[in-house]
């Protein structure tokens, strides 16, 4: 495991389109997640020690943000050959076990973490209702992976911002967690 951080936030930066197949065996396109008041794409895999830290707090944030018109969805892009635990039947189980609300997508080619420049999982892509990059930061501060303080989370907070102006915090602290897991690297 290399810990990893996002590089600062490409502010205005257009969403790439994909179409990937998801855990309930439906393909999903940009156009099927884009939401009214914004977007939340995430990097994240089954068996990181950092998603495993946030993911439901990802799950109850994406329920509270969907209520401001904002969709997720998730993207595993792992090398599942190298690492079994992030393989499709895996990622249905992991949706399963933490009532994912979004969809979940499998980029068994690495394209589209290619595309997005994903570096870790999780890596968080926040967008406004333009589909205009706003957010490339964190979750929440972990300390010995495990969350710190309590209420609203930095994505969470920066979301409902994006919502209401159109535009992400100027400051935002990066995410962190383990390398995407590059196939022949």
């Amino acid at each position: 495991m290399s810990l990893t951080k996002t590089p600062i936030c490409d502010f205005g930066k257009k969403a790439e389109n994909f179409q990937l197949n998801s855990t309930s065996n439906k393909i999903v396109s940009l156009k099927d997640v884009k939401g009214e008041n914004g977007t939340l794409i995430m990097f994240i895999c089954n068996h990181c020690p950092y998603v495993k830290a946030v993911i439901t707090e990802i799950v109850q944030d994406c329920k509270k943000l969907e209520s401001n018109g904002v969709k997720a969805v998730a993207i595993c892009s792992n090398d599942v050959k190298n690492y079994p635990e992030d393989s499709f039947e895996n990622m249905v189980k992991f949706s399963k076990n933490h009532n994912f609300n979004f969809p979940y997508l499998f980029d068994e080619t690495q394209e589209i973490a290619n595309n997005y420049g994903a570096v870790c999982t999780p890596d968080f892509f926040g967008y406004n209702k333009n589909l205009e990059l706003q957010y490339r930061g964190r979750i929440r501060e972990l300390k010995d992976l495990k969350p710190v303080g309590s209420g609203d989370s930095d994505l969470y907070k920066a979301m409902k911002q994006i919502t209401e102006t159109g535009n992400g915090p100027r400051e935002q602290i990066p995410s962190m967690g383990c390398n995407i897991k590059w196939i022949n690297s």
